[in-house]
């Protein structure tokens, strides 16, 4: 068992500056999670709380139900990737894999079989006689991840290890750390600001912001249910919506009313919506759950709207439309075979079964 506990964990800065507010979180066995947020969220604070690299302020960790709070991180049996790989310049690839093994008096025996394993699974050993600086940045990537796995730890702890990466190769990375951590079957804790990689990387995501826990889900979870117009803005890409409305009821049933539009609510969603009656909310909508009623022939009326076109981006496979409706400007995410012209009227189709509605105040 290699579980990660973390119950209310507070870091706080000379000045009062809070890395990390009451941090709970439970990373199970064989886990992938994923801390996610903008820059200065905690979520690097965080991982260096549980790497022992800073010191807790308040609040208690544990690995495999042991506490943690006082314990070293060599002793730990943690392996951390860093965002800048943190090689040895003068070492060679291999000694840079061996080097954490032969300080801890491995036999030579054992060091070179497991350097030669992690660098046959990370497909690197016709590089072991090479210096850093003789390697791209992939390859510099992947020695780094070697050296943690020819540890075998209890945890990996990854700081962002792909930033450094162009876009095309921090895809091919992304999928070729699933698949590691598929044939590892170990716990792993994944720091990243990009969203796209929580998303398709994870098991289970945290998303920080300020210090503080926002939401924790699976990326289905976060995606479809987010907890609050934070998270609904940072997962997705392009991000979701967001149109003040008003909540009206008359005697065919309960509508959103921008002011230039009106959209029916679906009758067995409206039952939350009723002491809102009267107020404004905050209406949200994923771009990919509006359509261009030209392919939505058959669309309720009173899900559609008419919207002006300002900028067209096409993007090969679709099409990003930013529209204005006169008062709020939104994206919609159509089909590639859209003829839609800037400063054109477009009829729009909402997928009111897919909306999120906000608290305005809260």
């Amino acid at each position: 068992m290699s579980q990660v506990i973390l119950k209310n964990v507070s870091k706080t800065y000379p000045g009062n500056v809070i890395g990390a507010k009451d941090v709970s979180l439970e990373i199970k066995d064989k886990e992938f999670c994923i801390l996610v947020g903008p820059s200065g969220c905690g979520k690097t604070t965080t991982l260096r709380l549980i790497a022992g690299l800073e010191d807790i302020t308040k609040g208690e960790i544990y690995i495999d139900d042991t506490l943690v709070n006082d314990i070293p991180p060599k002793d730990r049996d943690i392996a951390m990737v860093f965002q800048n790989y943190a090689l040895y310049p003068h070492m060679t690839v291999y000694e840079n894999m061996s080097f954490g093994l032969s300080l801890r008096h491995y036999p030579e025996k054992e060091i070179s079989d497991r350097v030669n394993e992690a660098a046959n699974m990370l497909g690197i050993i016709h590089l072991l006689d090479r210096i850093p600086k003789a390697l791209s940045g992939g390859q510099r990537q992947r020695v780094a991840v070697g050296r943690a796995i020819v540890r075998k730890p209890k945890v990996f702890l990854f700081d962002e290890p792909l930033s450094n990466l162009d876009a095309k190769l921090r895809v091919q990375m992304r999928a070729e750390l699933k698949m590691l951590h598929e044939r590892l079957q170990a716990t792993m804790i994944y720091v990243t600001h990009d969203q796209i990689e929580a998303m398709t990387m994870g098991d289970k995501i945290c998303v920080m912001r300020d210090g503080i826990v926002q939401h924790i889900a699976t990326p289905l979870g976060l995606y479809n249910k987010p907890a609050n117009r934070f998270v609904a803005g940072f997962i997705g890409s392009p991000p979701m919506n967001f149109l003040e409305c008003g909540i009206e009821k008359t005697e065919k049933g309960v509508y959103l009313n921008e002011g230039k539009f009106k959209l029916k609510v679906p009758e067995d969603l409206t039952g939350i919506l009723i002491e809102y009656i009267g107020k404004r909310v905050v209406f949200g909508m994923r771009p990919e759950d509006i359509y261009d009623k030209l392919y939505a022939p058959l669309a309720d009326p009173e899900s559609t709207i008419t919207a002006t076109v300002e900028v067209v981006e096409p993007l090969g496979n679709e099409i990003h439309l930013h529209l204005t409706t006169g008062k709020q400007i939104f994206v919609a995410r159509v089909d590639a075979h859209n003829q839609a012209q800037s400063n054109q009227d477009i009829e729009l189709v909402f997928n009111m079964r897919k909306m999120h509605i906000f608290d305005i105040e809260t």
